[in-house]
């Protein structure tokens, strides 16, 4: 149990104290990785982007839903840079509707985390991409590997945050 509360806590700061993710898609038939500002919702059972249609990866996304999303910790020249933390995630992403109480809630989440980007709301081109892991692999030092399910992420959240 207390590995299950440090797995748990390490996936929850990894969420929380990180910003930007690197976001992988399939543009064109070829890999893009591009990095994203990101808010995860309580539970981590969604990670939400607010992407401009004129991006690239926004382009992607109309060819594919599946992606992948990498969030890790800062560097430091102090540290073996295998051993930062990471979470790296494999899922699907699906366009939030901007008439859903879900987006709205993504709304309100996004700016308590970005509110300089208050002015992106009101630009027609972008919109909300909600990410549901479908499966992912944390690391929280060298050698300290979880592979975890979508299920896996949510529930650890939950049981380290006391929520069900």
């Amino acid at each position: 149990m207390e590995m299950e509360a440090q797995v748990g806590q390490s996936l929850i700061r990894l969420a929380r104290d990180q910003r930007v993710a690197s976001l992988g898609t399939i543009l064109d038939g070829h890999p893009l990785v591009s990095l994203v500002p990101f808010n995860a919702n309580n539970d981590l059972s969604a990670f939400d982007i607010h992407v401009s249609r004129l991006a690239q990866h926004a382009r992607a996304l109309t060819q594919s839903l599946k992606v992948g999303l990498l969030i890790a910790a800062a560097d430091s020249h102090a540290r073996n840079p295998q051993a930062l933390a990471r979470l790296s995630i494999r899922g699907f992403a699906e366009p939030l509707d901007t008439n859903t109480p879900a987006f709205e809630e993504a709304r309100e989440s996004y700016l308590r985390k970005f509110p300089q980007s208050e002015i992106s709301f009101q630009l027609g081109d972008f919109y909300f991409i909600r990410i549901k892991p479908v499966a992912a692999r944390l690391v929280v030092g060298f050698g300290n590997i979880h592979d975890l399910t979508g299920d896996d992420i949510s529930s650890l959240a939950r049981q380290t945050h006391g929520f069900n």
